[in-house]
């Protein structure tokens, strides 16, 4: 079978598209960002943490048992993840229970689950 390849081969280019695309382009350092946050989401371990933590505020030894990981590992990651800006620290005596920042960390977890089970 012989592979098609696409390349664009037309010497009109749609000036007008390219300008309103350009006009609403985000900074180069926003895209800098959101490749950033969506590291954060490139690893098993962050991954099931946010999981965990879109149900229930947990504290790190609730986590490491959860998760059957050490204590050290699970706040090697949460430290990961509140440098992100994905989770925040809510301490209440000597415990310290960690929860998702916002809504919208919750809202891009659960699509993203959404997507992949579709």
């Amino acid at each position: 079978m012989e592979k098609t390849t696409l390349v664009c081969d037309c010497d009109a280019i749609h000036e007008e598209v390219v300008e309103r695309v350009r006009q609403t382009m985000p900074p180069q350092e926003n895209f800098r960002d959101l490749t950033n946050l969506y590291k954060m989401f490139a690893d098993g371990t962050r991954i099931r943490i946010l999981w965990a933590l879109s149900k229930e505020e947990m504290c790190v030894c609730d986590l490491a048992v959860l998760l059957d990981m050490t204590k050290s590992a699970i706040s090697h990651q949460l430290k990961s993840l509140r440098t992100a800006n994905l989770v925040k620290p809510n301490k209440v005596g000597r415990t310290v229970y960690y929860s998702l920042v916002d809504c919208h960390v919750r809202d891009i977890f659960e699509q993203g689950f959404e997507h992949i089970l579709e």
